[in-house]
């Protein structure tokens, strides 16, 4: 736009008549205060994930790219239920529990390490094969990688209820777990341009 059509526009303004102006005037106060409106709707530059797999590639896959997101500058939480919550244990503990939260506990795996993959695990052997090949290729190991993401600060979230439910208790997870709800996702997830599940 030109200095001139400035002006035109300016004089035409200018000779409006006074009820005119004022409605053009109402209209510009709404067409903000709709804008501030939708503003504060919009998401924050966040991201929220469930982790509910506990296999070995799909956790990584979780970790991958919640790191990616974290070095991007976006906030990250990773909320781990049912299944995912293995990848968070670092021992097993069987004082105090129920026959059935014993048997779930012996029967799942504890940590990264010990994880199958989702296809062709056979006994494990697909595991080691991947970790093999990621090594050859120079990619970090799932720990390194899980590491990474609470270096970058990620928010990880255990969920209270999965753990009571397969009677998994804080101090089996690994340190610096938080332990929440679904509440404490919610929040997260109300918040974020994104919402995975993993």
């Amino acid at each position: 736009m030109t200095n001139g059509q400035v002006a035109l526009n300016d004089r035409a303004v200018s000779e409006m008549p006074l009820p005119d102006l004022a409605r053009l005037q109402e209209q510009i106060q709404q067409l903000q205060t709709q804008v501030e409106a939708m503003r504060s709707q919009m998401p924050d530059n966040r991201l929220a994930m469930v982790v509910f797999s506990g296999d070995l590639d799909r956790v990584l896959a979780a970790f991958v790219i919640a790191s990616g997101a974290a070095a991007s500058g976006m906030e990250v939480s990773m909320f781990f239920t049912f299944w995912g919550l293995t990848a968070l244990r670092q021992k097993r503990q069987s004082a105090g529990k129920t026959l059935f939260q014993k048997l779930m506990g012996w029967m799942t795996p504890v940590g990264l390490r010990r994880l199958g993959v989702s296809k062709m695990n056979f006994g494990g052997i697909g595991a080691k094969m991947l970790r093999a090949m990621m090594k050859q290729q120079g990619v970090p190991q799932p720990e390194e990688m899980a590491q990474m993401a609470r270096d970058l600060g990620v928010r990880i979230v255990a969920c209270q209820m999965s753990m009571d439910v397969m009677g998994i208790r804080k101090e089996e997870l690994i340190d610096g777990i938080e332990v929440g709800g679904v509440a404490t996702f919610l929040g997260d997830a109300t918040r974020s341009k994104a919402t995975l599940f993993i």
